[in-house]
């Protein structure tokens, strides 16, 4: 964390967003071709976490305790690759919110113990770095919106997957989405309080996250609609 090699994840990672953005009203081309590059890009996501798990078995770091993807990044990692072949709303609220809130707090504050040039380094940051520009590219390309409604599905199926990820976590003595403590090398959890009053904090900070980014990134009325809403209403 902190290294050159992390920062120049991060200035990648900028200079993707700012390039998804500048190109949003130039993807001119025919639906056929649209499909086949978001699909082709879900393939590459859904090669690039296999090779991950057939490297993790290769070097015997494979175990039920900590391999399985039920960290929030992996599942939001899985949920992109199916908004990304399926174009679906309600996923795209999940990926869009904790998606967008646990990739960049991942890219931030990486939990890695391999760096450049190693396949690791590369997974970990494409991975993530999908996931982000996903569900950006399906908000500034394709006319996708968050909504408040959105922000409370989103939170319910969290406690859901929390609740559920607990219980496993006790069974396979992991620590998934570390529930049962914080990661030995630092992250956002190590200003949140003590166990377990960090996870109650973390869902505040979830929340707000969303709150923001719904923000930033709602939908607004144009000054047409605005005049047309005022001539109704008189």
């Amino acid at each position: 964390m902190f290294s050159m090699p992390h920062f120049i994840a991060i200035i990648a990672l900028c200079l993707l967003i700012i390039l998804v953005f500048i190109t949003k009203k130039r993807w001119s081309i025919s639906p056929e071709k649209i499909l086949f590059i978001e699909r082709l890009f879900a393939l590459s996501l859904l090669t690039m976490e296999i090779l991950y798990h057939v490297w993790l078995y290769q070097t015997g770091r494979w175990n039920w305790s900590n391999s399985l993807p039920l960290e929030l990044c992996s599942i939001s990692l899985i949920l992109t690759i199916v908004l990304l072949w399926t174009g679906n709303r309600h996923v795209y609220e999940f990926v869009f919110f904790a998606g967008i809130g646990g990739a960049l707090q991942a890219v931030a504050t990486p939990v890695l113990d391999l760096s450049f040039p190693h396949f690791r380094y590369f997974h970990f940051f494409y991975t993530h770095f999908g996931i982000i520009l996903t569900a950006l590219y399906f908000t500034w390309v394709k006319g996708y919106r968050p909504t408040l409604k959105g922000i409370i599905k989103t939170m319910v199926a969290l406690n859901i997957l929390l609740l559920c990820i607990f219980v496993l976590n006790i069974l396979l003595h992991g620590n998934y989405m570390f529930l049962r403590k914080k990661p030995t090398s630092g992250s956002i959890l190590d200003f949140l309080g003590p166990y377990p009053w960090y996870i109650l904090s973390l869902e505040i900070v979830a929340f707000i996250i969303f709150v923001c980014l719904w923000l930033i990134f709602r939908k607004r009325s144009t000054r047409a609609e605005y005049n047309r809403s005022k001539k109704v209403a008189t």
